[in-house]
């Protein structure tokens, strides 16, 4: 992450954090009830990385294959850059 908050031309660039397999982190994941998590503990070491690394205040997208978490969260992001 370091070298993303280096390279990138802040005035410039847009970009999303996605954590991907969400699902592995809950039993019995579904859509419907329980799709998906990260831990306290990661989501508070990704935000401490984030602003240590100048890269602060990204979105953030959770997302699973299996439970479809963050499918459309994530297509909306695509369908933004590909209009830039």
């Amino acid at each position: 992450m370091q070298k993303v908050g280096n390279l990138l031309d802040k005035e410039k660039t847009t970009y999303v954090v996605v954590l991907t397999k969400a699902d592995k982190n809950v039993k019995g994941a579904d859509l419907e009830k329980n799709p998906g998590r990260v831990s306290d503990r990661v989501w508070e070491k990704l935000l401490d990385t984030m602003r240590s690394n100048k890269v602060g205040y990204a979105p953030i997208v959770l997302t699973s294959a299996n439970t479809r978490l963050g499918r459309d969260e994530v297509w909306k992001y695509l369908r933004l850059a590909a209009e830039v």
